[in-house]
């Protein structure tokens, strides 16, 4: 089988290079992310692979199912650049990891509340200048406080198992409850009653129709003044104006972002000798209680492991007749 990547990195070369010595497939790299621009560069290839990024419109995918594209396989779990009614009736088999290491997810978002709160990021560069004084490096304990998680999935999980540790008050919202997290403590709740209970909110669902901007204007003002918001799971989920207003009123006191809404424009690329041309990130960027990672909370060897293993394991079941081994690894 021959596979084409697209916005491919040294580290993805090395993970699935390692792996497909058991698969034995043919690989071509491009760095490039996929769009109408580069869809033509796909010849001869039975399958692509994608990543969050990556555009599969349904101008994509119809240029690809005629040059002869069987499969797309996502090397990640989001899918919502993926216009799967084109793929269906283009035929295409479409499929994704839906879980590669929660845990790291999970452990970046606490990662990123921790530094928050008690600012070792200002305290690390402020030491190499020979400042040991704590003035403005004062954070608070986390136990006790009542942590919002909104998305119980896998990630969400493994993100209240970790919290559960600082003896928070653990609220949750999901449209499916998770009854073994009731049963270990996890209340959930009306997104209303998360939105104004919280000290600490974090956004662990995807991004659809239903959730695109479920932080705007109308929901920060619903939540508590100071409130920390946790963003690791999709930028779409956060309206960008909102959240910079919330900040400048003081009502939003901490945001953590490891995505963002327009990140394909910028994230997975060094940009260090340019001038960013997007006016919000450099806003976000300037306030001293905001945090920016550049979508990294999956970045850890296990989970890069995981994904290489299950991608080239899916499109290895479903060049055979067979579908993945995880049944929600299959989208179409």
């Amino acid at each position: 089988m021959k596979v084409t990547f697209f916005s491919t990195k040294p580290y993805d070369k090395a993970f699935f290079g390692q792996l497909n010595e058991t698969f034995g497939f043919d690989f071509t790299f491009y760095e490039t992310h996929l769009g109408p621009h580069i869809v033509n560069a796909v010849e001869e290839s039975d399958a692509v692979c994608a990543f969050v990024n990556d555009k599969l419109t349904a101008e994509v995918l119809d240029t690809l199912a005629s040059r002869g594209v069987k499969y797309i396989a996502m090397r990640c779990a989001g899918f919502n650049n993926v216009d799967l009614e084109a793929a269906r009736k283009n035929g295409l088999r479409v499929c994704r990891v839906p879980a590669y290491s929660p845990e790291a997810v999970a452990e970046h978002a606490l990662a990123m509340i921790l530094t928050l709160n008690r600012k070792t990021h200002k305290a690390y560069n402020r030491v190499r200048e020979q400042n040991f004084s704590l003035n403005g490096l004062m954070g608070f304990n986390l136990r006790g406080k009542v942590i919002g998680i909104i998305g119980t999935g896998n990630i969400g999980k493994a993100f209240v198992r970790i919290m559960g540790g600082f003896r928070c008050e653990l609220l949750a919202y999901d449209l499916y409850e998770d009854h073994a997290l009731k049963a270990a403590g996890v209340k959930y709740v009306p997104l209303s009653e998360l939105f104004s209970r919280a000290d600490v909110i974090s956004l662990h669902c995807p991004l659809t129709e239903d959730t695109k901007y479920l932080v705007n204007a109308s929901t920060i003002k619903r939540m508590k003044p100071g409130v920390m918001l946790i963003n690791t799971s999709r930028g779409g989920l956060i309206d960008t104006a909102a959240v910079l207003e919330g900040l400048r009123s003081k009502h939003i006191g901490y945001l953590g972002i490891d995505v963002y809404e327009q990140e394909e424009k910028l994230f997975f690329r060094d940009l260090s000798q340019t001038i960013l041309d997007d006016d919000a990130i450099q806003l976000l960027m300037s306030f001293p209680n905001v945090l920016v990672t550049g979508h990294q909370a999956f970045f850890t060897a296990e989970a890069l492991e995981e994904i290489a293993s299950t991608t080239l394991t899916n499109l290895s079941r479903l060049s055979q007749g067979l579908e993945p081994e995880n049944p929600a690894a299959l989208l179409v």
